[in-house]
């Protein structure tokens, strides 16, 4: 939806010494219009606040000014760039996974916990389902998040993996697992009893295994649940701590692994098997995945 010309808001007048010393050091130049306590111009932005604490910004770089400056610092909230956002405040745990779709490298596991204020501040730092963002970006935020925000990853490599696909016999039991274990370390340093994961299989897969944890907690399970906030934090996390370990593997055997499923996969799990043995090829990959077939039957 196009954004209008003009913004307008109202802010506590309170607030105006603070505002004027940012613009200040944003390399404003400033005046003094009638009813105003001052206008604030650079190239793109026009800030005016008025005598009755209307506050109106305008320019063609308005946007990115009042999303990563005026929104988080002064407004503190984030009708104008998120109306759609509908945020939930409450503190909560956000949990998903990445690598599970992939036949190299490792299963991921990721939470993190956020109150109200750790929220507003994930909106500011651009968090949102790293499926939307690159890994380059997704890296870059994971280590913020790893700096001011209570987190727990569970990162499993192939050998680990593929043993405990043998006793679980289930991937969704596995995750199930995986996703309790998370939850748990969460609320041992929290105390946080509210809990939002991804749904990936029947509820009470999840339920079971943070019973057996003896556990109690408010769990909520939803499809899309990277529309939250806390559970997109976490889903960077996830897919972060899969990329830097497919990079670690990579290090290690000095040997290139490709993401997913596709035959381009297939393709290098044939050259790592005839560069280091088929027996190998179970401490870089998920052998319970069909591409094990396609790459044995070569």
């Amino acid at each position: 939806m196009k954004k209008p010309a003009t913004f307008s808001t109202k802010i506590d007048i309170k607030l105006a010494d603070e505002l004027k010393n940012d613009l200040k050091e944003q390399g404003f130049k400033f005046s003094k219009p009638p009813y105003t306590l001052f206008a604030a111009e650079k190239k793109g932005i026009v800030c005016i606040l008025y005598e009755s604490g209307s506050l109106v910004v305008q320019g063609k770089e308005k946007d990115e000014f009042i999303e990563f400056y005026l929104e988080p610092k002064i407004l503190k909230t984030f009708n104008y760039t998120h109306p759609e956002a509908n945020l939930n405040l409450t503190p909560h745990i956000g949990v998903d996974e990445a690598g599970k779709g992939d036949f190299f490298g490792p299963l991921c596991i990721a939470g993190l916990y956020a109150d109200g204020e750790g929220i507003k501040k994930l909106l500011s730092m651009g968090v949102k389902d790293s499926k939307k963002l690159s890994d380059s970006t997704s890296l870059k935020i994971a280590k913020n998040l790893n700096a001011d925000f209570a987190i727990s990853v569970v990162r499993i490599f192939p050998e680990k993996y593929n043993e405990l696909y043998l006793k679980f016999k289930n991937l969704n039991h596995l995750l199930g697992w995986g996703h309790a274990t998370v939850i748990t370390n969460l609320v041992e340093k929290t105390g946080c009893k509210y809990a939002i994961i991804d749904q990936f299989a029947s509820k009470s897969v999840v339920e079971s295994a943070v019973k057996r944890k003896k556990l109690t907690i408010n769990l909520e399970q939803r499809t899309k649940a990277e529309e939250d906030l806390v559970v997109a934090g976490a889903s960077i996390l996830a897919r972060a701590s899969f990329v830097l370990g497919l990079e670690e593997m990579g290090k290690k055997y000095n040997f290139t692994f490709p993401k997913g499923a596709s035959s381009a996969v297939v393709e290098s799990a044939k050259k790592f098997t005839a560069q280091f043995g088929q027996e190998s090829l179970e401490k870089v990959a998920k052998i319970h995945f069909k591409t094990t077939e396609q790459v044995n039957n070569a």
